[in-house]
């Protein structure tokens, strides 16, 4: 295989951006922009970006690794399920939102 500079060996790459809101933003920042392979899925891409907060992955995840209960997915304003977000590949320029649950007041 050729190498064709980029840093991850040559393999294709698309930029995303993902969005934190309320108690995400507290935990890793308002955005992260990153450059995932292609064919990394939204899932993937947000357990490689969140795997390093020890305490934002456990507010996004389980022990078990699994998406936490009602931990909303949106993708270019598009609502996911977490079994959609397994399923669903990123594409170039996707704009990824994560939002904790809602609470009613």
């Amino acid at each position: 295989m050729e190498n064709d500079g980029n840093e991850n060996g040559g393999l294709a790459q698309v930029t995303v951006r993902i969005r934190f809101f309320a108690r995400f933003r507290e935990l890793f920042g308002p955005e992260i922009s990153t450059d995932p392979k292609l064919g990394t899925t939204v899932a993937d891409l947000i357990l490689e970006v969140v795997r390093e907060n020890r305490a934002g992955y456990a507010a996004i995840f389980d022990d078990a690794g699994a998406f936490r209960d009602m931990v909303i997915i949106v993708r270019n304003g598009a609502r996911l399920d977490t079994t959609g977000a397994a399923a669903t590949r990123v594409a170039e320029g996707d704009e990824i939102a994560i939002f904790p649950p809602v609470a009613g007041g």
